[in-house]
């Protein structure tokens, strides 16, 4: 990603309609939202957006779609690795590249199976490097089909290779953040994006790029005004505030994600069903409660951190 001040990447939900198509009047109003609420960038086909239970056709158009809609705004990554032999997987890289995509990124969980070692891992690295003629890439340490973790010494060698620009850390470890950040020392155009939010201020301050986490899905102005904001000395009791309102709120909000986060957004004035493909629970009334009390708990917030 280009450099920039540190800012937020959305993992974007993919709105349905009743009979299970994309809404693509929906998808085009929930961009327009997170670039009102100022992304610096969106991620596109991801976890969030149910990547898994798309066609390839259909992860193609919506991001197409999505693309259009940005019309250069803020530069676009997606997913573009499915499984199965590196030549198949490097093929989808260059039709997801095609679309117009800033990079594509890699599910790391996709490249080696779980009993798989990390030499092997490597090796099908270089293989999808080779056979997907220079095309900027990233990681994704995607937690399904199961979560596989790059170590600093594996992520600061693929950026070394000038192929690698794009980051979303899943760890959850702090002291592995700091260390993967030696990386961006090798290409300046790489950014590790973190999307723990039990340690976001202190990411930021260690130097990652931004934050690209679910809660955006929820208040993407507040994850916003965190990367604004951060290290601003003369706000250090409200970042703490915001800090620990993160951290109280994990729970509820990855709880039957994403209808949770449709139903949130459906609240503040989005027309987006909660339909979902993938299977992810019940949406209880008891969860539709917490909801209420979050959404609440944020008003306040927002209305003592002057977000309009």
């Amino acid at each position: 990603m280009d450099k920039a001040p540190k800012g937020f990447i959305p993992v974007m939900l993919t709105p349905f309609k009743n009979n299970g198509d994309i809404d693509y009047n929906i998808l085009t109003q929930l961009t327009e939202i997170y670039l009102k609420a100022g992304a610096v960038g969106l991620f596109a086909n991801c976890l969030s957006s149910e990547m898994f239970e798309l066609e390839d056709e259909e992860k193609l158009q919506a991001i197409k779609h999505i693309i259009n809609i940005v019309d250069g705004a803020v530069p676009v990554v997606a997913t573009g690795t499915f499984g199965g032999p590196i030549s198949k997987q490097a093929d989808f890289v260059k039709r997801v590249h095609d679309t117009g995509t800033n990079a594509v990124i890699a599910i790391t969980s996709l490249l080696a199976a779980e009993h798989e070692s990390d030499a092997i891992f490597n090796d099908r690295v270089a293989d999808l490097f080779k056979q997907t003629d220079n095309i900027p890439l990233g990681f994704y340490e995607c937690p399904v089909p199961y979560k596989r973790l790059l170590s600093p010494a594996q992520l600061i060698d693929f950026v070394a290779t000038g192929r690698v620009i794009y980051h979303k850390d899943t760890c959850l470890d702090i002291n592995q953040v700091k260390e993967k950040l030696v990386a961006g020392k090798a290409n300046p155009a790489f950014g590790l994006y973190d999307a723990y939010m039990v340690h976001a201020v202190e990411s930021l301050k260690a130097g990652s790029a931004g934050l690209s986490c679910i809660q955006g899905n929820f208040f993407p102005e507040l994850i916003v005004w965190l990367c604004r904001n951060y290290d601003d000395a003369s706000k250090a009791h409200e970042v703490s505030m915001t800090q620990q309102f993160l951290i109280d709120n994990m729970d509820v909000m990855h709880h039957v994600y994403p209808i949770i986060a449709k139903y949130w957004l459906n609240k503040r004035g989005l027309n987006i069903s909660t339909i979902t493909r993938r299977n992810v629970g019940v949406f209880s009334p008891a969860t539709r409660k917490k909801v209420e009390y979050l959404y609440n708990d944020y008003s306040s917030l927002k209305s003592k951190l002057g977000i309009a």
